[in-house]
C-alpha cells in the first residue's frame, strides 16, 4: 500500500516537461470538464424551458464579473510569472505570495459586501427586458452565488495557479470536473423539490468541491501560506503589473453585459440561446486555445527570462500554427453540423425546435472567429510572459467599444436577431487577434510571418476542400438513409460525418505537406507515456497481491 501510494502521488504531481505534454493533460481534462458541463446543460434542458433558463444564466451576470476581475484579471496574467521569479527565495516567496492571495481575499470580501447590497438596484439595469417575478428571483440567486460560490472559486483559483507555476496539471485540471458533476446531481436529485433552486445549490456545493480538491497543491509546491500584508513594494509591483489585464477584463465584461441586457429585449428565451451557443463554441476553444495558453505560460515565462529569444519566437509561431492546424477544420465541421451539434447537446424535452434553431445559427456566427479566437489566448500569454499587460488591455479596450457598438446597432437600429450578437462577438475577436501578432512582431523583433501566412494558407485550402465534401455527405445521408428524428441517429450522423472529415482532412494534409501533422504523432507518443505510467501505477498493486 505504501508503494501504490507512493506511485499514484508520483503520477499525480508529476510535473510536465514541455508544453506539448501539459498542453495534453490539460486539453484532456478540460474535454471531460466540458462534457460534464453539456450534460449538466442537457439536464437542465430537460426539467426547465429556455424562459426559466433566462434566470438561471443571468444570475451569474455579476459574480462573473468579480469572479473574471479577481481571477482572470489579477491572478492567471500575473500570479504564476511572479511565483516562479520567487521560487529561489522560498521565505521570501511565502511572504510575498501570501500578502498578494490575503489582499486579493480582502478585495473580494469588499466586492461581495457592496454587490450584495446593492443588488436590487444592479439586477433592473442589466436585465431590462426581465419582469418583476423574475427580477426578484434573479436577485436572490445572485446573492446566493455571490456568497456561496464565489469565495471557494477564488481560493481554489490560487491553488490552481500554485499549481500550474510548479507545471502541475492533473489535480487543478480535475477540480472543474467534480464541479460539474456536483452541480448535475443536485439538478437530478432536488429539481422537482426545489426547481430552479437546485441547480443554485448545486453550484454553491460544487465550488466548494473544487477549493477542497485542490488543497494538496500546498504539498507539491512546498509553499507556506502566511496571514500577512507585508512586502507592500512588491505587493504593489504586482497590482500595476496587473491592472491592464484587470481593466480589460471590466471591459470585457461591460461587454457581456451589454449582450445580456441586448439579449433580454429580444424576446424570452434570447439569452439562453445566446449563452448556450457561446458555450459549444467555447467547447473547442477551451479545450485547445486555453489549455495551450495555460499550459505555455510558464515556459514563455522561462525562456523569456532566461534571454533564450530565438527559442522564443520559434515557438510562437510553431504554436499558433498547431493551434490552427486543429481549430481551423474544427470551426469549419461545427459550421456545416451545428443543428445535428446543437440537438445532440441541447435537445431535452423543453428545448424547443425554434430554440434549437436559432442556437444553431447563433453558433455558426460564433464559429467563424473560433481559430483567431483560440489563438487570444496564446497570444496574450505571449505578453505576460514579458510582464506586458498593458499591449492586451488596448488592443481589447478598442475592440471590445466596438463590439458593444455593434451589438447595439446590429439588435436596437437594424432589429437583427440573437445571432447577431455572435457576429458582432467574431468580428471585432478576429480583429484584436490580428493586431496582436503584429504587435508581438514588434515587440519580439521580428517573428517569421511568411510562415505563418504559408501555414495558415495551406491549412486553409485543405479545411475548405474537405468542409465541402463532408457538408454533400451528411445532406445525402440526414434523411435519405438516416432518420434524425431521433437522437441515435443524430449520434451516429455526426460520428460518420466526423470520421470523414477527419480522414479527408489527414490526407489532404499529407498531400499539400503540412507540416503540422505530425503534433498527432508527438501527442500519441505522450499519450502511451501516459498509460505506462498509469500501468506501473497499478503494477504495483498487483505485485503486492501476489
Amino acid at each position: 500500500m505504501n508503494k501504490l501510494l507512493s506511485r499514484t502521488t508520483g503520477f499525480i504531481f508529476k510535473q510536465q516537461t514541455s508544453i506539448l505534454s501539459s498542453t495534453l493533460m490539460l486539453a484532456g481534462m478540460m474535454l471531460l470538464s466540458r462534457i460534464a458541463g453539456f450534460l449538466r446543460y442537457r439536464i437542465l434542458g430537460g426539467y426547465f424551458n429556455p424562459h426559466e433558463l433566462d434566470i438561471f444564466y443571468a444570475a451569474f451576470r455579476i459574480p462573473d464579473l468579480v469572479f473574471e476581475i479577481l481571477i482572470n484579471g489579477a491572478l492567471s496574467t500575473t500570479f504564476i510569472p511572479f511565483f516562479i521569479e520567487y521560487q529561489k527565495r522560498k521565505k521570501e516567496q511565502n511572504n510575498i505570495i501570501s500578502s498578494i492571495i490575503n489582499t486579493v481575499t480582502i478585495g473580494l470580501f469588499f466586492f461581495i459586501v457592496i454587490l450584495t447590497i446593492f443588488m436590487p438596484v444592479l439586477i433592473p439595469l442589466i436585465a431590462p427586458g426581465f419582469d418583476a417575478t423574475q427580477i426578484k428571483l434573479l436577485i436572490l440567486y445572485s446573492r446566493i452565488l455571490l456568497l456561496g460560490q464565489l469565495p471557494f472559486l477564488v481560493l481554489g483559483n490560487f491553488l490552481t495557479a500554485i499549481s500550474q507555476a510548479k507545471k502541475s496539471f492533473l489535480i487543478p485540471a480535475l477540480a472543474p470536473i467534480l464541479y460539474n458533476v456536483a452541480i448535475i446531481v443536485c439538478i437530478a436529485l432536488f429539481s422537482e423539490s426545489f426547481h430552479l433552486m437546485a441547480p443554485v445549490v448545486g453550484v454553491v456545493v460544487g465550488a466548494f468541491v473544487f477549493f477542497m480538491i485542490q488543497l494538496p497543491v500546498f504539498y507539491i509546491a512546498g509553499f507556506q501560506f502566511k496571514l500577512v500584508l507585508d512586502h507592500f513594494k512588491e505587493s504593489i509591483r504586482f497590482f500595476r503589473t496587473a491592472l491592464p489585464r484587470i481593466l480589460t477584463i471590466i471591459v470585457a465584461q461591460i461587454d457581456a453585459t451589454v449582450d445580456l441586457s441586448l439579449a433580454t429585449l429580444l424576446g424570452p428565451g434570447s439569452y439562453t440561446v445566446f449563452y448556450l451557443a457561446q458555450r459549444l463554441q467555447l467547447l473547442p476553444v477551451s479545450v485547445i486555445g486555453m489549455s495551450f495558453g495555460q499550459a505555455s505560460l510558464p515556459y514563455l515565462s522561462e525562456m523569456y527570462q532566461e534571454k533564450r529569444y530565438r527559442e522564443y519566437r520559434d515557438v510562437i509561431i510553431s504554436s499558433i500554427l498547431n493551434i490552427f492546424y486543429f481549430t481551423i477544420p474544427t470551426a469549419g465541421f461545427m459550421i456545416i453540423t451545428r443543428t445535428p451539434l446543437v440537438r445532440l447537446f441541447f435537445g431535452a424535452d423543453k428545448f424547443d425546435w425554434n430554440a434549437t434553431v436559432m442556437t444553431a445559427l447563433t453558433l455558426s456566427y460564433f464559429a467563424l472567429s473560433l481559430p483567431l479566437h483560440s489563438i487570444y489566448y496564446f497570444l496574450t500569454r505571449c505578453f505576460y510572459s514579458t510582464f506586458d499587460t498593458r499591449t492586451p488591455f488596448y488592443v481589447s479596450a478598442v475592440s471590445i467599444a466596438l463590439s458593444a457598438t455593434l451589438s447595439i446597432i446590429f439588435t436596437l437600429v437594424l432589429k437583427m436577431p440573437v445571432w447577431s450578437l455572435a457576429l458582432s462577438f467574431s468580428i471585432t475577436m478576429s480583429i484584436r487577434s490580428v493586431v496582436l501578432i503584429f504587435l508581438l512582431n514588434k515587440k519580439v523583433d521580428g517573428l517569421n510571418i511568411l510562415a505563418l501566412t504559408k501555414g495558415s494558407i495551406k491549412i486553409g485550402i485543405a479545411v475548405l476542400n474537405t468542409t465541402i465534401l463532408t457538408y454533400f455527405l451528411m445532406r445525402l445521408l440526414d434523411g435519405l438513409i438516416l432518420d434524425t428524428s431521433r437522437t441515435v441517429n443524430v449520434f451516429t450522423l455526426l460520428v460518420i460525418g466526423f470520421a470523414f472529415f477527419s480522414i479527408m482532412y489527414l490526407f489532404l494534409s499529407w498531400l499539400f505537406g503540412i507540416q503540422e501533422m505530425y503534433i498527432l504523432t508527438r501527442m500519441f507518443m505522450k499519450m502511451n507515456e501516459y498509460k505506462k505510467k498509469i500501468f506501473e501505477v497499478y503494477k504495483g498493486v498487483e505485485y503486492g497481491n501476489e
